[in-house]
């Protein structure tokens, strides 16, 4: 039986030094992190709070991205792609589907559609000139829509590999919009051509 959260957050402080603060993690030592160990410290980890607050759109009829369910740079009849901007990465699309849905309740068949629209979209995301990899996250803390992330990392830059990407993008300047526009115009053509669907209009 999993720890329960009393008993996840005394097993946590077991590892903390008298300030709650636990050491800093193996990643904070990688060649790829964002951060110089020497002077960093982690912050202190604060006790459960249960029940957690509800996530936007727990109420499907208080949900933003229902209300745009018919913006993005492409649309099908079940699915929606989006273009994120202000980024500090070349390019941030997120794919949403138009019905209100979290990943644990999707179909069957909306699961296997899913699979098949995000490969395409990391597909023609790599082919973009000068982008390396495509990235791609579920994470859900925030919101109850469900919306994958596609982060694309810009080629010969190796200390923007792997899971420090997301806090790169938040501490490098604003990607060029033109540019990015460009491509995510150029990912939505593609996969109107790959998968079916139609451009849209609105970055939603």
């Amino acid at each position: 039986m999993p720890l329960s959260p009393e008993e996840f957050y005394a097993h946590a402080l077991a590892a903390a030094d008298d300030e709650q603060r636990l050491p800093l993690s193996r990643m904070t030592g990688w060649d790829i992190s964002p951060f110089e160990s020497e002077g960093l410290s982690v912050a202190r980890l604060r006790p459960p709070v249960v029940p957690e607050p509800p996530r936007h759109g727990e109420d499907a009829t208080d949900c933003g991205s229902c209300k745009r369910r018919d913006e993005g740079i492409w649309l099908d009849d079940r699915w929606r792609l989006t273009q994120i901007t202000g980024v500090g990465v070349p390019l941030v699309l997120m794919l949403h589907p138009r019905d209100h849905h979290d990943l644990s309740d999707l179909t069957d068949p909306l699961a296997a559609e899913m699979g098949v629209i995000s490969t395409h979209v990391a597909r023609h995301v790599e082919a973009l000139p000068h982008i390396s990899r495509c990235h791609v996250y579920r994470i859900g803390d925030g919101g109850a829509h469900l919306h994958l992330w596609f982060f694309a990392r810009p080629e010969g830059q190796s200390q923007l590999y792997g899971s420090w990407l997301v806090v790169w993008d938040d501490l490098l300047p604003e990607y060029p919009s033109g540019p990015a526009q460009t491509d995510a115009e150029r990912v939505a053509d593609a996969l109107a051509g790959s998968y079916g669907g139609q451009r849209g209009a609105k970055a939603g």
